[in-house]
């Protein structure tokens, strides 16, 4: 009984962090029938706390738990998009576990490339517990489902994408990784807003691309769209990615606008056309080695500051995107805007089909999700 207590207490006051950490006030209590003035209605349970009393006691109910740290990567610098989105969590998961779960943030791709990352985790060895990664990334990795997020001009808007993110489909996309036996599972989704092609030489339109060595990872969509556009898809690592458009291993790539600017990429490849062939979903994973040693009440805890964090993307994204688009421009930096997106997805029509025909139905589920 105590603890079937204290778990529904937690949820109470997890809920409350959530909607504190989104900036939102949790509702009053309403209004009672007069009263004497000097009587007060009796609060329902958990309703009328204070903030901080809701953070006190959110602090006595983990008071039993256990400390456990939890090591998380990210590729990109904290001042993305994607890396507010990890402070967020870090900050919601340690504030709501009164500190007895403390996530070691490591940015910047010192921990090693996305898919360096993903073989550590995969690998087991617990070295790295949790990683920012895009939606996509375990595609390679055999998740199936996951392939369909990745697909060239799917989500027609942001909206579009945030309305598969809160489906009855998305916990089955998460947990694909997971059934599969990949020893992996998702958390959370948002996005870092549409990914565009830049390039070191100018520029003008879908032809200027056709011949170029264009920098892909190891997702085959990502090359089968290039190759469907004339180019050449090149391999090269993210971390090696700027110095390989300095040296002319490659002569362009592609990334949401945030990311482009953060990582320098316009010193050397000051060309920037708004193609927004894919929007760049992304998820936060955990292994379930690190999931399986977790309490019933610290999973919880992660899942709910997920939300927090999921709903703090979704408001942050396309402001800081536009933001920074503003200041490209202000820049310099030569924007190319693409008015008609049409010869864009024709030179993709086979990856599409040959990308999608073996899930049609769960794919049509996701287009149809913008009408």
């Amino acid at each position: 009984m105590k603890k079937r207590w204290m778990s529904a207490t937690l949820c109470a006051v997890m809920v409350a962090g959530s909607l504190a950490g989104c900036g939102l006030k949790t509702p009053d209590a309403p209004a009672t029938t007069a009263a004497p003035a000097a009587t007060e209605a009796p609060a329902a349970d958990g309703a009328g706390e204070s903030k901080e009393e809701a953070k006190t006691e959110a602090a006595a109910d983990t008071a039993s738990e256990p400390e456990i740290t939890l090591v998380m990567a990210e590729v990109n610098p904290l001042d993305t998009i994607v890396g507010q989105t990890d402070t967020k969590f870090k900050e919601t998961v340690e504030e709501m576990s009164g500190g007895k779960i403390k996530i070691d943030l490591q940015a910047s791709g010192v921990l090693g490339s996305e898919n360096d990352v993903l073989d550590t985790m995969l690998g087991g060895g617990g070295t790295i517990d949790i990683s920012r990664i895009s939606a996509f990334a375990l595609t390679s990795y055999g998740a199936e489902k996951s392939v369909l997020l990745s697909i060239p001009y799917t989500f027609a808007n942001r909206d579009h994408f945030w309305k598969f993110a809160d489906s009855e489909l998305a916990p089955e996309f998460l947990m694909e990784p997971h059934d599969n036996g990949l020893g992996v599972r998702g958390l959370f989704y948002g996005e870092e807003g549409f990914r565009h092609f830049f390039t070191v030489k100018e520029v003008k339109g879908l032809d200027d691309l056709k011949g170029m060595k264009l920098r892909v990872s190891n997702d085959p969509i990502m090359n089968g769209m290039v190759n469907g556009l004339g180019a050449s898809p090149t391999v090269v690592s993210f971390n090696e990615l700027y110095s390989a458009l300095q040296t002319g291993v490659v002569d362009g790539a592609e990334q949401p606008i945030a990311n482009y600017k953060s990582n320098a990429f316009p010193e050397v490849a000051p060309n920037l056309i708004l193609d927004g062939h894919t929007l760049g979903a992304i998820q936060v994973i955990i292994t379930d080695e690190a999931w399986d040693k977790l309490t019933e009440e610290q999973q919880n805890i992660l899942m709910e500051a997920g939300k927090v964090a999921s709903e703090f993307n979704r408001t942050i994204s396309e402001e800081a995107e536009n933001k920074v688009l503003d200041e490209l421009k202000a820049d310099g930096i030569n924007v190319v805007e693409v008015p008609d997106i049409k010869p864009w997805q024709d030179a993709c029509k086979d990856i599409i089909e040959s990308s999608t025909k073996d899930q049609a139905e769960l794919y049509q589920k996701i287009l149809d999700m913008n009408n």
